[in-house]
């Protein structure tokens, strides 16, 4: 076990990406915080976030009320308008703050801040560094991070067990084969995404949804695990794991064609290709079906070459893997499982049903996004409500934690192969829209599958993904078959 794991801390944090971090680094200095990382501390779903973050930073042609209005509209008013306003007041800080960190976001030769346009949004809010906001911003806060003293950061180490009683929370976690028990008075859950229970996803391959089983099993409550977003342009190339083409490269003025070299989103929506994901996902659903194929495409050839090159390297470059230069050819692309609109439900200080318990990012549920999240606006949301949590530890103020120790279980290995059958039951049960026939044929065989989890295996990383995932396909059908 690495030796800077202690054995007790005033907060435990659970996640590595944008919402873990920036709630590590907004507690003060006289907490003592430890992060758990599952992987290596910049593998997740953050750092691939590719288009930027959301926020009202040109306030001569845009305001608070206007991101509202798209907020609200993009999640089919679905939203929770408090926990909107919140996030669309709080954002603008949120971000300017990160540039004081040492985040580079793009500007130009003004030095202004160079921002752009994605589906659903009226005006140019987008902060981006290139086409790789995310990881620069987890590359910033951890840059930020390695100057706090107060914060520890174990990377390749994985949550296991985790239990509350009435001298706070206690863990087991393992790394390099090593168990141990750390014990907090507070926890913050920052586990990110669901992606890997979907057979295709874009998320990185942490996003097994295991802090949303943790909080259940803790008692708290669950809510909107079937407001999952399917991104419609994910490269229809490669293997399970999907790469986006990010929104702003629609936004910059790629369109979006059928089979026959076609733009048809105009047929479905007056909005055309800058209409909210969940829409134009449906229309080339329904454009399938129309024309009897699954070949889409994004064509912004029409822009000059080396804009496209300067604006989208990364983008550019995982294309040429695939013999497509974007800056001549047509991108190949089609919906894929891209993010989770419900999970931990919190209020508007990131506080879980549960008492000291908090869950911000991807992983909670704060009512934000609605039915469905504008783009952009995942990352606003980790920034703003890790620091509302943050704030609500400390004007709780210092409660030390009791120790109590855990032991690992012993017994045989996962039976990690379960994850495929787990996957194409849910791919099948719900993709784009539910097919509510196999949902119900599916749901009992997952809740066997997490049933067999709980008792006779060995505690490892391939158990506590086993059981999150068997446990988060199960919330899924469960909501899908009742909505």
């Amino acid at each position: 076990m690495n030796r800077s794991v202690k054995e007790v801390y005033d907060v435990l944090i659970v996640g590595s990406g944008a919402a873990g971090l920036h709630a590590a680094l907004s507690l003060d200095a006289g907490f003592s915080v430890l992060v758990l990382s599952k992987d290596a501390a910049d593998v997740c779903n953050s750092a691939y976030a590719q288009g930027g973050v959301a926020a009202v930073l040109n306030p001569q042609e845009d305001n608070e009320e206007l991101h509202f209005q798209d907020t609200m509209i993009a999640g089919g008013h679905r939203n929770d308008p408090a926990a909107v306003r919140v996030l669309v007041h709080e954002g603008p800080a949120s971000v300017l703050e990160l540039r004081e960190l040492g985040v580079a976001f793009d500007t130009g030769r003004d030095g202004a801040l160079d921002l752009t346009l994605e589906g659903g949004h009226s005006r140019r809010r987008i902060a981006h560094h290139e086409d790789q906001t995310g990881a620069e911003i987890v590359r910033g806060l951890l840059a930020a991070l390695a100057g706090r003293p107060n914060i520890s950061l174990a990377a390749d180490t994985v949550l296991t067990r985790l239990e509350k009683d009435a001298g706070g929370f206690h863990a087991l976690i393992e790394q390099g084969g090593a168990f141990a028990t750390v014990n907090a008075r507070f926890c913050i859950l920052a586990t990110g995404g669901i992606g890997r229970v979907f057979r295709y996803t874009t998320n990185s391959p942490v996003a097994t949804g295991d802090g949303i089983v943790f909080a259940e099993k803790l008692g708290a409550r669950i809510k909107g695990m079937n407001l999952v977003q399917f991104h419609p342009t994910a490269l229809a190339r490669g293997p399970e794991e999907r790469f986006l083409i990010s929104e702003s490269v629609r936004g910059e003025g790629a369109k979006l064609l059928n089979s026959r070299g076609e733009r048809f989103m105009q047929r479905y929506d007056g909005r055309g290709e800058l209409a909210p994901r969940d829409v134009v996902s449906r229309c080339i659903m329904e454009e399938a079906r129309r024309t009897g194929s699954n070949e889409f495409y994004l064509d912004i050839t029409a822009e000059p070459a080396d804009f496209v090159r300067g604006r989208f390297p990364a983008i550019y470059r995982k294309c040429m893997e695939y013999g497509i230069d974007m800056t001549k050819d047509r991108i190949p692309v089609y919906p894929c499982q891209h993010y989770l609109m419900g999970g931990i439900d919190v209020d508007l200080n990131a506080r879980t049903t549960v008492d000291g318990l908090y869950a911000v990012g991807e992983c909670s549920h704060t009512g934000v996004h609605g039915a469905n999240r504008l783009a952009s606006n995942s990352l606003l949301e980790a920034l703003v409500f890790s620091r509302r949590a943050a704030a609500d530890i400390l004007a709780a103020g210092h409660a030390p934690a009791e120790v109590r120790p855990l032991t690992p279980a012993q017994g045989k290995p996962a039976p990690v192969e379960l994850r495929e059958t787990i996957q194409g039951m849910v791919q099948e049960s719900f993709f784009v829209t539910a097919n509510l026939e196999k949902a119900r044929e599916n749901l009992p065989r997952v809740e066997a599958i997490a049933r067999q989890m709980e008792d006779g295996y060995a505690d490892s990383r391939g158990l506590t993904e086993l059981r999150s995932l068997a446990g988060v396909a199960a919330l899924i059908l469960k909501e899908v078959l009742s909505a």
